[in-house]
């Protein structure tokens, strides 16, 4: 039996191999989970993806596995808990703060579009970018694309959602397939 071959950033620790062979460029459409992943993405700015998703089974707990109307409704004394108590999540009260209005523009946008997989799947017509990369190294930071779709976010509400960040939010949720060719993760055309 051979060897599974992993884009190079997932290969060395048992949760970054989980997330890049289970989610990582699939496509998902998901409403909770589309959500759920703005916010991780948001979380990650400045720390490792590595950081996140650790934490990530503490965020789901705390913020009610990002059902956006639960954390809406989240008692202001639980609000409180976020900056003080040990939930395992990063306290930062810009960060833990965006999560609430982003669920307030996220919902907005639902209301405009239908739901947020018909916005965020309008910026490339449906249609997924698959990328053909050989190395790690030829991956950007951000393309036209993050740009434009991060200045939209931006000009509905939302916080934390650079063009860096939004690139890495377009991979997690499979409108950017960047597994290398080498990875037999990789959709085959």
């Amino acid at each position: 039996m051979s060897e599974i071959k992993r884009c190079d950033w997932a290969t060395k620790r048992q949760v970054e191999m989980d997330y890049h062979d289970t989610e990582w460029g699939k496509i998902d459409k998901d409403e909770r989970y589309l959500f759920e992943m703005l916010c991780l993405e948001g979380m990650q700015a400045g720390l490792s993806w590595y950081t996140i998703l650790q934490k990530r089974p503490n965020y789901q707990q705390v913020f009610y596995n990002f059902e956006i109307e639960k954390i809406l409704a989240m008692p202001e004394e639980e609000k409180a808990r976020l900056f003080t108590d040990d939930l395992g999540i990063v306290k930062n009260k810009l960060k833990i703060h965006s999560i609430f209005s982003n669920a307030i523009a996220f919902q907005k946008v639902q209301a405009e579009f239908g739901n947020f997989a018909t916005y965020i799947w309008g910026f490339v017509d449906g249609t997924q970018i698959r990328n053909k990369w050989e190395t790690i190294d030829e991956l950007p930071a951000k393309t036209a694309l993050s740009e434009k779709v991060s200045a939209d976010l931006k000009k509905r509400g939302f916080k934390f959602i650079g063009p860096v960040i939004i690139y890495s939010y377009l991979q997690a949720i499979g409108i950017i397939d960047d597994h290398l060719i080498s990875c037999d993760f990789k959709e085959k055309e």
